[in-house]
């Protein structure tokens, strides 16, 4: 009899750890907070194109617009935390609660960082007629004339929004917030003269700076980018250690298992060599860091568009 339960306890084990380590054993949905086509699209494409490849089950891309993000953060944070819902979100994820009164969702309690997968600098850019052709001039023409000048966001709370607040607090201009629903809006409307300026992701901003409709003031970076390498940082401009970058990362539900995590983020790696990848990904930088890595990246930002939020008086609604 004892043989027999030892026997017995052996197979449970063998088939309990089996049952442990299979994932995924059917489809996977990766969730989109905007809609097809853009950055956060992109992204959520390529990776589930190269998770699908590699690990023999479809991962569904399902893209929930609406409220700048915010339904589609809040569909993916309800979810289960079996590793069968992911969500591959931009930085706005740690700014749209400080406009947003009940945003019902946590990006610290409710999601797990997998990684982050791309970051890129954002350029300030601004028509050709509006006679500036620094952040300094700019500066002056606020300062001259305040609150006249307008600068376009893809919508409140955003970190282009904010990462132009932070701008208004180190320069002292002052200058007014007109938000739009999405980058592409607000982007057309710089371009044809209807907004002064915009703060604003380089793969967009730059077939519009090759054809003379924008001017580039200054880079979001802390170092020139090889993108834009004449134009200047806001750094260098005189304005103190101003960084305000735009990445897209990797999420799952809280409760999602390390060893899932970490396989996500292995292959995540991998698809980020990959040269394909890396041809489509042109302009944006490749991280791939780790889970710990991305979970104090994303606290950082929290805590430093809080203060941005604080500094500049925005309430949520």
């Amino acid at each position: 009899m004892k043989l027999w339960a030892a026997i017995l306890g052996a197979l449970f084990l063998v088939t309990n750890g089996h049952a442990q380590t299979a994932w995924p054993t059917k489809f996977v949905r990766i969730l989109v907070p905007s809609s097809p086509g853009g950055g956060t699209d992109t992204i959520a494409r390529l990776l589930g194109a190269h998770f699908s490849a590699a690990l023999g089950q479809s991962f569904v891309i399902e893209n929930r617009a609406g409220a700048g993000g915010l339904i589609g953060y809040q569909i993916a944070a309800q979810a289960s935390g079996d590793g069968y819902t992911l969500l591959v979100a931009p930085t706005t994820i740690t700014s749209i609660h400080l406009v947003t009164r009940n945003p019902r969702f946590d990006v610290v309690r409710d999601f797990v960082p997998i990684t982050q997968v791309v970051a890129s600098a954002q350029v300030l850019v601004v028509h050709p007629a509006i006679a500036a052709r620094s952040i300094n001039e700019l500066v002056a023409l606020a300062k001259k004339s305040p609150n006249e000048l307008t600068f376009a966001s893809p919508g409140e709370g955003s970190v282009p929004h904010l990462a132009v607040e932070l701008l208004k607090i180190l320069t002292g201009m002052q200058i007014t917030h007109i938000p739009y629903k999405g980058v592409a809006p607000g982007l057309t409307d710089v371009a044809g003269g209807h907004v002064a300026t915009m703060l604003v992701n380089v793969i967009s901003a730059r077939p519009h700076i090759e054809a003379g409709k924008l001017r580039a003031l200054a880079v979001s970076s802390r170092k020139r980018i090889e993108a834009l390498p004449d134009v200047p940082t806001v750094t260098e401009a005189g304005y103190g250690d101003y960084e305000a970058l735009q990445w897209f990362g990797l999420f799952a539900t809280a409760g999602t298992s390390p060893r899932i995590v970490s396989r996500l983020h292995t292959l995540t790696v991998a698809a980020l060599r990959d040269p394909d990848t890396k041809k489509r990904l042109a302009g944006e930088e490749p991280i791939g860091n780790t889970p710990q890595e991305f979970a104090k990246a994303v606290r950082a930002e929290v805590e430093k568009w809080t203060k941005v939020a604080r500094a500049a008086n925005i309430q949520p609604k």
